[in-house]
């Protein structure tokens, strides 16, 4: 069951009263002429109100046929012209037009319009789960809720009502697009369809669909899959390759953090292996006894401090921190 178009109810609902209007004219000046020329023949009093009878019935006649010369097309719709069955090749824009009354004028919608296939219930516009679904290369049902983006191209709209009719939503874009999808699924794998490929397939099924909806006067805007749903077993293969995945990044910051902290290591060893290189090598004897006096004699300036030096010829120097 579908969804009721609102936007179509009201274009029809407007055709049917103009129809009515241009009817209701016509018959209301044909049944003065009547009157005017059979009541009116016959009674001599009224006799002289006959002329203005003629007339007010040709006025409404009139304004019957000039009524049904006059069409408007609204914003976002063309009209196109249908005379005696036979569809004519060129349409009208939106705005008043002057034609002849014989036409009959159908209007075509030709603004953006969408048609979504889900597994929600309401959700679609056929109710109940009206999802697609597909098998991949490896032999797995993929579910896939689609959304289609189209719009009638406004000259190739007598084409379409010509060879399709007003009901191409459901000759054509439903059947075509769930054809295409069908056919293009088979060259990816399951998983490819929920990964890096989705954007791939995107775009194949879009170019398919857009080739066979412009040969019929349809033009693609854009193609939306809002979900792909996958047999359980697949969707446990994945997680677990995304938590396997995610231990192995994990590992390898671990391990990363690791040689880090040993090159710091090395490098501090390194350093303070050059720090007693250079030590060994640049200090002498007097340097060395010339230090220990240094810090001899700061040690002796301290309160109460008596300290014994040992000098080179072991001869003993006694330093008073109170002198």
């Amino acid at each position: 069951m579908c969804k009721i178009n609102l936007i179509s109810i009201d274009s029809f609902l407007e055709l049917a009263i103009l129809n009515q209007l241009i009817m209701f004219l016509i018959v209301v000046g044909i049944i003065v002429l009547v009157i005017t020329a059979v009541l009116l023949k016959s009674n001599t009093t009224l006799a002289k109100f006959k002329p203005l009878g003629r007339i007010i019935g040709l006025i409404f006649i009139s304004l019957g046929i000039v009524t049904s010369c006059v069409k408007q097309i609204n914003a976002g719709e063309v009209g196109v012209k249908i005379l005696f069955g036979s569809i004519q090749s060129d349409v009208l824009g939106s705005g008043l037009h002057f034609i002849n009354p014989l036409l009959d004028v159908k209007r075509i919608d030709v603004k953006t319009q969408n048609y979504t296939m889900s597994g929600v219930n309401d959700e679609g516009n056929k109710l109940g789960d009206d999802a697609i679904r597909v098998l991949t290369s490896d032999g797995l049902e993929v579910t896939i809720d689609l959304t289609v983006l189209y719009r009638v191209v406004g000259s190739d709209a007598p084409k379409l009502l010509r060879e399709t009719g007003d009901d191409y939503r459901d000759k054509i874009v439903r059947p075509i697009t769930r054809t295409k999808i069908r056919d293009n699924a088979v060259y990816y794998q399951a998983v490819d369809l929920f990964g890096n490929k989705r954007d791939e397939f995107q775009q194949r099924i879009y170019r398919s669909i857009e080739e066979t909806f412009k040969s019929r006067g349809l033009m693609l805007e854009q193609l939306l899959v809002r979900n792909i749903t996958l047999p359980n077993s697949v969707k446990a293969s994945i997680e677990s390759k995304i938590n396997a995945e995610q231990d192995a990044k994990k590992m390898e910051f671990v391990l990363q953090k690791e040689k880090q902290e040993a090159e710091r290591k090395r490098v501090e060893a390194q350093g303070i292996a050059d720090y007693q290189r250079i030590i060994n090598t640049g200090l002498t004897d007097q340097q060395l006894q010339y230090e220990q006096i240094k810090a001899m004699k700061e040690l002796a300036l301290s309160q109460n401090a008596k300290v014994i030096v040992m000098g080179k010829g072991n001869t003993p120097l006694i330093i008073d921190g109170k002198q």
